[in-house]
């Protein structure tokens, strides 16, 4: 025991750790509040764009494996470790995000942030609030909503767009823990336990 208590060591600070779990908790308290708890839903929004700018802020400043430096990798690396995995071939160990996870990272922030403006699109144009509410919510003469028609339209746009945005990204979440269980199988580590302590095997 003693030995592979020596082989694990701290990868994960406590700000990735933090924002991952509320990113999950945030996400689905949105995704299944919808607009019968219009409220909560719009928090719960808040809440995944403000975990976006920060998780986003963290990749460029953060220490060395929050850093988008230390795991976005080419497309070919990408498409290498898939198949690796997908054929249950352990491969090459990475102490940080593989691949793979790098680039479902950068996908799903990109994803949460188009989710996260589009229903601030909606709330502006239904309700005449939020963020947008000053530009897109405003109907002057000079608006592209100046008639009711015009209005419908784009809030029919917006919502279509908004609900097709967050079934995406349900779907990414969904391939994205199936990813995290077939990886953990696959390398005989259990990658869900170390975003809750932050540890991870040592490179072997």
């Amino acid at each position: 025991m003693a030995g592979q208590t020596d082989r694990m060591v701290y990868v994960w600070d406590p700000l990735v750790r933090i924002l991952h779990w509320v990113l999950v908790v945030a996400f689905f308290v949105a995704y299944f509040t919808e607009e019968d708890f219009l409220t909560t839903h719009t928090w719960a929004g808040y809440t995944v764009g403000a975990v976006v700018i920060v998780r986003v802020l963290w990749g460029l400043i953060g220490p060395r494996h929050a850093r988008f430096s230390d795991f976005i990798y080419s497309p070919v690396a990408v498409v290498r470790y898939t198949w690796d995995l997908l054929t249950l071939r352990s491969g090459r160990h990475y102490l940080g995000h593989t691949p793979a996870g790098g680039a479902m990272v950068v996908v799903l922030l990109v994803m949460l942030a188009a989710t996260v403006w589009s229903g601030m699109e909606v709330l502006a144009l239904e309700e005449g609030t939020g963020p947008l509410a000053r530009f897109t919510g405003e109907v002057s003469p000079s608006s592209p909503f100046a008639n009711e028609q015009a209005l419908e339209e784009a809030e029919d746009f917006w919502e279509e767009l908004h609900e097709f945005l967050a079934n995406f990204t349900l779907a990414l979440v969904i391939v994205h823990i199936g990813g995290v269980l077939l990886a953990s199988f696959v390398h005989r580590e259990n990658l869900v336990k170390a975003m809750f302590t932050g540890r991870k095997r040592q490179d072997e």
